[in-house]
């Protein structure tokens, strides 16, 4: 698993109507060495009307998004906010990055990791049991669930959170790795200086 220490990660919300995606949320969180250090989070002004399972998943309203920023302007605050930092997120390539590119701003070349993608290689050992490999599910099985998911800021520290527990998972096993090949010496056995009695 690839480490980095400083990093920003995001979510979007979207209203998704006759197939078309329209941004309505957008959410980032910078982490660095484990604590986050900065945030960012924006409606994003769409005049279409929001489904009512939208309403009900994320409790965006109408009004947030009829008088939010328009998306050109969110995507330049968010551009600024990432800088030159690597991003991650959960699942981005299905659809998180294209609606980011559709409305102007292009991640891929800071996209550095996939928290769902390294799920997925943990599924038969570190893993195994999880009962599926949803965000949510994911953040209580390492105990750093949010209580309001489906909210984009809620969802980008959730994936950061979810990340950094991967990485002390990761850590706890070098060190009992390294424990389990040291090699005992005389210095390690309080017996050692009696050998010659025998």
């Amino acid at each position: 698993m690839k480490i980095i220490e400083k990093y920003v990660a995001f979510d979007l919300e979207f209203n998704t109507v006759d197939t078309v995606e329209h941004l309505i949320q957008v959410s980032a969180v910078i982490f660095d060495k484990g604590d986050e250090t900065a945030d960012f989070d924006s409606f994003v002004y769409s005049s279409v009307p929001l489904n009512s399972f939208v309403v009900g998943l994320t409790g965006i309203t109408q009004e947030k998004v009829m008088t939010a920023p328009k998306a050109v302007a969110v995507m330049t605050e968010l551009k600024n906010f990432v800088g030159d930092l690597p991003v991650i997120g959960y699942n981005s390539h299905k659809s998180d990055l294209p609606i980011l590119l559709e409305n102007g701003l292009d991640l891929s070349e800071n996209y550095a990791l996939d928290v769902y993608e390294i799920a997925d290689s943990m599924r038969d050992n570190k893993l195994h049991g999880i009962k599926n490999f949803q965000l949510k599910t994911l953040a209580s099985f390492f105990n750093v669930a949010e209580k309001n998911a489906h909210n984009a800021l809620a969802d980008a520290r959730m994936t950061a959170r979810v990340y950094e527990a991967m990485k002390e998972t990761q850590e706890a096993e070098k060190l009992m790795a390294q424990q389990n090949k040291k090699e005992p010496n005389a210095s390690d056995n309080p017996f050692a200086s009696l050998a010659g009695l025998f």
